[in-house]
């Protein structure tokens, strides 16, 4: 019943958090409405007993949102816009409220949550790494697979597209020539 409730709970906050996400004018909205998805994402992962799976979506895919956070944050104005309006210091404290409530929820439900069967069955003695591990290079060993090599692709084509965005270096432009192209490439 609770691991239910938490699970549609979930479900909720990280779909409205990624529409928040998709539909905010706001850099920096955008990019911490972000965040907090893929920490809750990890929270179901914890709901499910997938320990290592939430761990591992904290610490990539977290990382890797804040890394984007912070060069949204060294390359855009993004707090020139931002006008706050604290019209209501209970709305405030309210949601502070919830979201120590959520945070409670997140780190509470690997104990509360041991009772969901797995999908696949487990090997007496593994471990929640060594059963993940188990399930990945046997039974999703062709998904794995397909998925590193399309990953390997998009580093390779990113490095080849970053190449040619730098074939003109801007320290070597004089400054007139600058000015006149309006600080962009000819392309």
């Amino acid at each position: 019943m609770m691991e239910t409730f938490a699970f549609y709970l979930f479900a909720i906050l990280i779909t409205g958090l990624f529409a928040v996400t998709v539909m905010s004018r706001n850099l920096l909205y955008a990019m911490t409405s972000l965040a907090a998805g893929m920490v809750l994402i990890s929270g179901l992962f914890f709901i499910l007993g997938a320990d290592f799976l939430g761990v591992v979506q904290l610490i990539v895919y977290v990382g890797a949102v804040m890394a984007l956070y912070a060069f949204g944050m060294m390359f855009f104005d993004a707090t020139g816009v931002i006008k706050e309006k604290n019209g209501s210091p209970f709305l405030v404290f309210l949601l502070g409220g919830m979201t120590a409530v959520l945070l409670v929820v997140i780190f509470a439900a690997p104990v509360i949550g041991h009772n969901i069967p797995s999908l696949y069955p487990p090997v007496a003695g593994a471990d929640n790494p060594h059963a993940v591990g188990l399930v990945l290079f046997t039974k999703y060993l062709v998904p794995f697979e397909v998925a590193a090599v399309m990953l390997l692709v998009a580093m390779i084509a990113g490095i080849i597209l970053a190449g040619k965005k730098m074939e003109r270096s801007i320290s070597k432009i004089d400054d007139s020539e600058l000015e006149t192209s309006g600080g962009k490439d000819d392309e």
